[in-house]
This record gives C-alpha cells, sequence and structure tokens, in this order.
C-alpha cells in the first residue's frame, strides 16, 4: 500500500484543511451535504463497495494498523447499519467491488505483502460466500470495477510493478474471464468511475508518480470505449487527482474528494450530454482521499477514508441541486 502518510499529514496540518465545505471557488454555492449515520464499524480507508437495490455494502480496508475483512449492509432507506457475514478471504486493502443482478463480488487487493487475485461472490439473500474463478489478469490493486446487467469488469491498477491499463470481463453464468481489447487510455492505479444510464465514465488516477489526465466513457451494449475531452482541457477544471471516489446523481456524474499533493474535498459534476464539468459544493467534513461512495442512481454518499493518519467512519450525502447551507 502506497503509504504518504507523514507526507500528507504535514501538509493538512500546515494549511489548516482538516475540514473543508469550500472549493477553490469561494463562488461556488450549489450542492448541499446532510450528514448520514455514522458507520457502525472500525474507522478505515481503501474499502471496497458495491450497491444493490437501496442497499450498499461494503468492508475490507485498513485502519493504520490492520488489514481487515468485515462486512457491512447500509440501508440508505432506513439510514442505518447491519454486519453482515465475514469476507473469507485474506484480509486487504484496495479491493475491486461490483454487483451483478442481485449476488455482489469482491477480489483483488493488497494485503500488507502480496497484490491479490482471488474473487468471492456474497448472496445478499442467504448471506454466504462462495469463491468463483480467480481473477485472469496479474494479481493487483487500486484498479477500477463497474458492472452491467449481464458482466462485471475490472481493470487497470497496479501489480506490485507496473501500472497497467488492460480491462477484463467476468461473466458469472460460465464463472470465467476474457480480456477486452481496445482501451488506448493511460496506465493508473486509483482511478474512478461512475455509471449513467448503460454508460460508464473513467477518469483520473495516477501512473509513475504524475496523475493522468484522460477521460473516458465505456458503452456497455457493445464494450467499445470513446475518448472524451482531458480533464485539465479548461484552465477552470481542477478535476484531476487520485485516490477519489465517483458516483452518479440523477444523469449527472461526480468525482469527490482524493490526492492532488495532499488530501482534498474539491467536487466536481460532469454533464454528458456537453462532456462538461462543473465545479459544486466541497465535502462539508474532512477532507479525505481514499474513501468510498454508495449511489444508486438517484442519490449519492461519500464516506469513510483517510486524512493523512486520521482515519474516518463519518457518512455524507450530497444534494446537487440543492443550495448550500452551513448551518444544516
Amino acid at each position: 500500500m502506497i503509504n504518504r502518510n507523514k507526507i500528507q499529514i504535514a501538509l493538512l496540518i500546515a494549511l489548516g484543511l482538516f475540514t473543508s465545505c469550500s472549493n477553490d471557488d469561494d463562488d461556488t454555492s450549489r450542492g448541499n451535504w446532510i450528514e448520514r449515520s455514522v458507520f457502525d464499524g472500525t474507522p478505515r480507508s481503501n474499502a471496497v463497495s458495491f450497491i444493490i437495490n437501496d442497499f450498499g455494502y461494503m468492508g475490507t480496508g485498513y485502519d493504520g494498523d490492520d488489514y481487515l475483512s468485515d462486512f457491512w449492509q447500509y440501508d440508505m432507506s432506513g439510514d442505518f447499519w447491519v454486519q453482515k457475514a465475514t469476507f473469507p478471504g485474506v484480509a486487504r486493502s484496495s479491493a475491486s467491488g461490483i454487483s451483478i443482478g442481485n449476488k455482489g463480488y469482491i477480489g483483488l487487493g493488497y494485503d500488507g505483502d502480496n497484490e491479490l487475485n482471488d474473487f468471492w461472490e456474497y448472496d445478499v439473500v442467504s448471506n454466504v460466500w462462495t469463491q468463483k474463478a480467480d481473477f485472469t489478469g496479474t494479481a493487483r490493486y487500486e484498479a477500477v470495477s463497474f458492472s452491467g446487467t449481464d458482466f462485471g469488469y475490472i481493470g487497470t491498477g497496479f501489480d506490485g510493478d507496473n501500472d497497467k491499463k488492460d480491462f477484463w470481463r467476468y461473466n458469472p453464468q460460465t464463472n470465467d474471464w476474457t480480456e477486452l481489447v481496445g482501451f488506448g487510455g493511460q496506465k493508473r492505479r486509483g482511478g474512478v468511475t461512475f455509471k449513467i444510464d448503460n454508460k460508464v465514465y473513467l477518469g483520473t488516477g495516477e501512473s509513475n508518480g504524475l496523475f493522468v489526465d484522460d477521460f473516458w466513457e465505456f458503452d456497455l451494449s457493445n464494450e467499445q470505449w470513446t475518448k472524451l475531452r482531458d480533464l485539465d482541457d479548461d484552465d477552470d477544471y481542477r478535476v484531476m487527482r487520485s485516490f477519489g471516489t465517483g458516483f452518479s446523481i440523477n444523469g449527472l456524474g461526480y468525482i469527490a474528494t482524493g490526492y492532488n499533493t495532499g488530501a482534498v474535498g474539491t467536487v466536481w459534476e460532469y454533464s454528458p450530454g456537453t462532456d462538461t464539468w462543473e465545479e459544486v459544493t466541497g465535502l462539508e467534513a474532512t477532507i479525505r482521499q481514499d474513501a468510498i461512495s454508495f449511489s444508486n442512481g438517484t442519490r449519492g454518499l461519500v464516506l469513510l477514508g483517510r486524512a493523512g493518519n486520521l482515519y474516518l467512519d463519518d457518512n455524507y450525502e450530497l444534494f446537487p441541486q440543492e443550495l448550500y447551507n452551513e448551518d444544516d
């Protein structure tokens, strides 16, 4: 696991950025955050998550001392947490998670010594884990993952020797992996994705110590990639970062938090119709990297993560079309 803790904590203290409801643009006023139920378990970063219907599922991660294997369900409607069957694989951080139908999947990651390639299925009805076919690409962590109706996809990441740009499709019916071709983007670790309708958007991350600026659309109907406007195409855009989190709300995409010479709390909204970005109110909480998010398409929440050596357990929901309200 990449350890920038000492550098980041010093930067945060020096700059006074432990809390943020701010963006670089003081005029930004659209977007309001509401605190939701604090996570019941151990504060952590680099957890893995997926969502099925109105339930968010998350587990594993790193708490500053130990790699974790506990697993939890968050009820988005009821705003409460329920602990579920412990993930039976090796405790890890920076894993990949997807959902296909009513099944969730967790795999890959880093256990403190090794990059991992195992892959597990979680049945939300029976609360049972089943090991599935190992990921066929090189063992890795900090990859991106997403899913369509029938298949799951995992790609990019770091395999201990090299940042990656390959992508693989998982078929739950045949329990096997197929490598896809056609992604012309940069290698990366710590990128993010979000899904709008039948398309997935991929961006941010870093490779060889440099932030990547390319931004891509993946059409789930034909598995074709299309390059979109670079994230630094406009001087007013400050979207570039690594180890952020991505989600969608009502047809718009969001990239939030992350790392860029230190933890950041800014949030950017993407409009697929115009291929443009607009900054909204930054996370009204401790700025952070290595957070996760839950999104069911109409709601989006950002939770957990870390700011230097400070590991977090809070949980906030974004209302992007509301005006910022410092009193709620």
